[in-house]
């Protein structure tokens, strides 16, 4: 008798080992199939031979701004390939909620996102400029998320501003090239304000924003969607954001990989700065999958 238990118990153990490995390999395939869309966070852009660039001088941010001269080589790289330049609320519709059908000029593209947060007045000296030179050479639009603070836009033209004014914003986002979306009201963190707060910092944000646009969104896209300040949040901030935004984006340096997002208010971003080259930026880029191949024939 206590042979045949034995016996059952080695059997059984090994089943459970073989399912368990199974289960493992099934999972770490799927992870390293799963397609891939690089949804990749910034924030100012600076020109690294005009030291007069005040955010270049900031320490604390220095860092966390991208060279022009760069930014030039990887935006190029991505028009002559054809990438399709994602805005949010594209992501939401065709990727998350998969409610629409892929637009036939997307089909077998490699998608991508390029976000700036903060609202920096370099996205308007030294990226707009870019923007609109590339078009010029591609007949074609590289798009960019701006994820703005509206409490900290300037409100006066000033060639020494830190932010972008709201007229910046109106600019670009009239030439086509910005989708305007929400970042808090001002920046603060939202994991460490009480509740009412958290509800000003996000409802104000929302408000400002539109208001700021006015006349300029006919298919009201703006300040739909959040970036949360510092990628700080927690189940009580998801809360509150899902009662003005379809979505929240995160700041934790992962790519996004379909089929694996748990929640549309914890969508990652991979963070970027200028010790990322361009050629370190191609190759996150080139993990994008063509989701929808082209047909033959």
């Amino acid at each position: 008798m206590k042979l045949i238990k034995f016996v059952y118990k080695t059997l059984f153990i090994r089943l459970l080992l073989i399912f368990l490995i199974g289960l493992t390999t099934t999972y770490l395939i799927a992870d390293l199939t799963a397609p891939r869309v690089p949804l990749l966070g910034f924030h100012g852009v600076i020109d690294i031979y005009k030291p007069e660039d005040k955010v270049f001088k900031d320490q604390k941010v220095q860092v966390m701004n991208y060279p022009k001269q760069e930014m030039e080589k990887f935006l190029d790289y991505l028009l002559l390939r054809d990438f399709w330049f994602l805005s949010t609320q594209d992501f939401y519709d065709y990727f998350i909620l998969k409610s629409k059908p892929l637009p036939p000029e997307y089909v077998g593209r490699k998608s991508i996102m390029l976000s700036f947060d903060d609202g920096y007045k370099t996205i308007h000296t030294n990226l707009l400029p870019i923007l609109e030179k590339l078009e010029k050479k591609y007949q074609r639009k590289a798009k960019v998320v701006l994820f703005i603070n509206p409490g900290n836009l300037d409100k006066l033209e000033n060639n020494s501003s830190i932010h972008l004014t709201c007229n910046d914003l109106r600019e670009g986002l009239q030439k086509g090239f910005y989708d305007v979306q929400s970042h808090g009201l001002t920046h603060k963190k939202l994991t460490e304000i009480n509740n009412q707060d958290l509800d000003v910092e996000l409802k104000q944000a929302q408000i400002k924003l539109r208001q700021c646009t006015q006349g300029l969104d006919p298919n009201h896209q703006v300040a739909v969607h959040f970036a949360y300040p510092f990628g700080a949040t927690n189940s009580k901030v998801e809360k509150y954001t899902s009662k003005y935004y379809l979505s929240g984006y995160l700041y934790n340096s992962q790519i996004m990989k379909m089929g694996w997002l748990g929640s549309n208010y914890q969508i990652p971003r991979l963070t970027i700065n200028r010790k990322h080259s361009p050629n370190r930026l191609i190759e996150a880029a080139e993990r994008s999958y063509k989701l929808v191949k082209k047909e033959k024939g």
